[in-house]
């Protein structure tokens, strides 16, 4: 594309960031960081790593930051170089150069390389200023991230070198890696292509519930203080459990770009025999000192609800004896808050955070974990279920501006952990494309433990003053 119009459409973003947000940030003791806490133990088979911990450090790429937190980017570029036969991708959002030339590089030694993701992000970086302009506010914003990325000198500008070394999705093509979107079921696209998954030469197993982004990993450049959305990672070696997402993406990829639209995305998928060769739709594998079951969502419209992905996870807080720990970037599951309500009234201690963009809504289970209702349209939610014994431990956790709370993961008595990229949504129970762990471990369960420890430290419990003073003012005027 024209480097004035590419100009023309960065001008169009422009008021994103102050010019000099690109400069290197000053020394602060945050750009000094290092590791405050001891690491834990990892399973060799089964190793767990968040951008925002507080047992590593490293100095991201792209600002120069010195920053808390594992270089997740970094630990899939590593993955995939490893590859000698094949490397499948599926992910909502591939936006980081890195992991882009990774594949690149991996495709022209020879591996087989295939690309899964989600029609919506499946755009260049080089749009029209018209086509900016017609982009939703929040995607003029993410497409301001993706161009900030590539613009490397900072000029205002994009030139062809620019774009080809600094958009994920320019590299993609032009190493030639065959890449599919939901689209190719001959459909607009499932619910969405939520997965977060790599498969690496049949036996390698990366899953995460971070998008590859700047924002999911290393965090927004529209804001200096952001260290990227919370976000886990999971690297598994196992052939059994590698097979089981081969199999996920198969069903995804069918014959691939070009081919017949035999992909099946969404509902489409079919149930098919799994690890254990049984027909189910959950597989068990051992991995390391781990047992791990997966489940693919969505269920379809006649999967009763105890057999969907939610009804695994509603399966596994009951089960629940002295504690469950949330960590959430949506909840809006009825019947996994009823558990809940039951298991707390068992005398299970539970604790809740959930992103500031959802806590509050009328939607949010965590407001009938607080024992509160926010009317909607003079209506409340349907089947709204306000605990009559609140709990004084739900909130959202404070974060860096311009972060997110976007793990999706449950603690159920310190030993296993519900994560993966399935969040607690109908949503994603029937209409996307996710994936959902549940993992025994006790040392597993202890980095999530932590984790969720970091988050819980002054986090905002219960509810806020001008939350209270909303529920009055709709309560008025619905009179």
């Amino acid at each position: 594309m024209n480097k004035k119009i590419v100009a023309l459409a960065l001008l169009i973003v422009a008021g994103f960031v102050s010019c000099n947000q690109f400069m290197k940030p000053k020394p602060t003791e945050e750009n000094s960081a290092a590791p405050v806490i001891k690491a834990l133990p990892q399973d060799p088979s089964l190793q767990v790593y968040f951008n925002q911990s507080q047992t590593s450090s490293y100095t991201e790429p792209y600002r120069q930051v010195t920053r808390s937190g594992h270089d997740l980017e970094q630990l899939m570029v590593y993955s995939i170089n490893s590859a000698r036969e094949s490397v499948d991708v599926a992910v909502q959002e591939l936006r980081l150069p890195r992991i882009a030339q990774a594949l690149a590089h991996r495709h022209r030694s020879g591996v087989k390389v295939r690309l899964i993701i989600e029609n919506l992000y499946n755009r260049p970086v080089a749009l029209s200023p018209s086509q900016v302009r017609a982009l939703p506010k929040r995607e003029r914003d993410r497409y301001a991230e993706l161009v900030s990325l590539a613009d490397t000198d900072k000029d205002g500008s994009l030139s062809d070198a620019e774009i080809s070394s600094g958009d994920a999705l320019a590299i993609v093509r032009e190493a030639g890696i065959p890449m599919i979107d939901d689209t190719a079921d001959g459909s607009k696209g499932s619910g969405l292509m939520h997965h977060k998954f790599i498969v690496i030469d049949g036996k390698t197993l990366i899953v995460t519930s971070a998008n590859f982004t700047t924002s999911d990993i290393h965090g927004d450049f529209k804001s200096a203080e952001s260290r990227g959305n919370p976000n886990n990672l999971l690297k598994m070696q196992s052939p059994e459990l590698a097979k089981v997402f081969s199999e996920e993406f198969s069903q995804m990829w069918g014959d691939g770009p070009g081919g017949k639209p035999d992909s099946k995305f969404g509902v489409k998928k079919a149930i098919r025999p799994l690890a254990s060769g049984a027909r189910s739709a959950i597989a068990r594998v051992s991995v390391g000192g781990a047992t791990v079951a997966v489940q693919f969502s969505p269920a379809t419209a006649k999967t009763p609800w105890q057999q969907t992905p939610n009804g695994l996870i509603d399966r596994t807080l009951a089960n629940s004896s002295k504690s469950v720990n949330l960590a959430l970037f949506v909840f809006s599951a009825q019947q996994l808050a009823d558990t809940l309500q039951a298991q707390s009234r068992t005398g299970v201690a539970i604790k809740a955070l959930v992103d500031s963009s959802f806590v509050y809504r009328p939607y949010s289970e965590a407001m009938d974990m607080m024992g509160a209702s926010l009317l909607e349209g003079c209506k409340l939610e349907v089947e709204n279920r306000p605990w009559s014994q609140p709990l004084a431990t739900v909130g959202m956790p404070k974060l860096p501006v311009g972060d997110r709370l976007h793990h999706k993961f449950g603690v159920v008595d310190g030993a296993t952990v519900i994560t993966g990229s399935h969040n607690w949504s109908e949503a994603a129970n029937r209409a996307n494309d996710e994936t959902l762990l549940v993992v025994e471990s006790a040392t597993v369960g202890a980095h999530f433990e932590q984790e969720f420890d970091r988050l819980y430290q002054g986090a905002i419990l219960g509810l806020p003053q001008r939350i209270k003073q909303k529920m009055d003012s709709r309560k008025s005027e619905c009179k």
